[in-house]
Formats: C-alpha cells, sequence, structure tokens
C-alpha cells in the first residue's frame, strides 16, 4: 500500500485548500487530521467495496478518485454506488486531470452494472458543481454534511450509466 501516505497527503491539500478559507481552527484541523492519514487510506484501499484510481505525473500521484459500492444515497432515485471523493492538486486543476480522472471512474461505474452513480459536493464549491453539470450530471437532490453538531448544505448529482458513456 505504497500510495496511501501520498493518498492522505494530497487528500488533505484538497480537502484545506477547498473547505477552508478563512483561517484553519482547532475544529476543521482536528477532522481533516483524523480523515486524511495513511492508516485510513490503507483501509479503504483493502476493501473490497472501495475503488481508488490516481492520476500520476513525473514526480508523482496529482489526483485520485474514490468509488464506494454499497453506500445508500441520501436522495431517491440513485443507485448504491457513489463517487466519494475526486481531489485533484490545486495547480494541477484545469490541466484536464480531474476530467481524465471522472473519465476513469466513470467507466469503472459502467463495468458494476449499476444504473446510475452520485456524488455529494459541498452546496458552496460552485466550480465543482459546473465541472460535474458540464460532464453529463443531473441535480438529484440535497444533503447535508455533518461534522459533529455542524451541517453544511450538499448537492447530490446523479450520472445516468445506462445512457451516457464515458
Amino acid at each position: 500500500m505504497t500510495d496511501a501516505s501520498s493518498l492522505a497527503a494530497l487528500g488533505l491539500e484538497v480537502w484545506l485548500n477547498t473547505y477552508i478559507r478563512h483561517g484553519v481552527n482547532t475544529f476543521f484541523a482536528d477532522y481533516a487530521l483524523a480523515h486524511f492519514t495513511a492508516a485510513r487510506f490503507e483501509e479503504i484501499m483493502a476493501r473490497a467495496d472501495q475503488t481508488i484510481l490516481v492520476s500520476q505525473n513525473a514526480v508523482g500521484i496529482d489526483g485520485f478518485i474514490q468509488i464506494a459500492s454499497g453506500a445508500p444515497a441520501p436522495v431517491p432515485e440513485c443507485s448504491d454506488l457513489e463517487i466519494a471523493k475526486l481531489y485533484v492538486q490545486p495547480r494541477h486543476q484545469g490541466s484536464g486531470a480531474g476530467g481524465r480522472l471522472l473519465d476513469a471512474g466513470l467507466r469503472h461505474c459502467v463495468s458494476t452494472g449499476r444504473p446510475n452513480v452520485w456524488l455529494a459536493v459541498n452546496a458552496e464549491n460552485q466550480r465543482a458543481t459546473d465541472f460535474y453539470l458540464r460532464k453529463g450530471f443531473a441535480k438529484a437532490g440535497e444533503t447535508r454534511f455533518q461534522i459533529d453538531d455542524q451541517s453544511y448544505p450538499n448537492h447530490v448529482l446523479r450520472y445516468d450509466l445506462t445512457q451516457a458513456r464515458p
């Protein structure tokens, strides 16, 4: 599991860059440091219901997509197949790495035989929402991302695997 530490570092970088806009406080630091660890990625990669595909350049990993099966959606009419994460290092965003990762991830999703795949995206992350809508996802509903006693609005987006093939 040699990629676990690289995935953890990349995940931490992207999460902090995306969601921490006004300074780091203990609440978010504790969450991020607990969730983006090499041990956690080793556990994910060892599970049969998880798939991680990476984008790699000459130096190392610059992005990854994590797909989870058996993940019930928070809204109706979605399968149990979720794109749990699509993270690209900020300096590589706009390079096409995210689109290539998404295409590879959708090919994997098609191979599962499920009718669709869903994901949740922070409702304030307009750039990511626009990216997914351009790639053929449609709004399926709303949910909330919960950290302890705080919650944040998320859009649930669905991609129809039976009609559109990447």
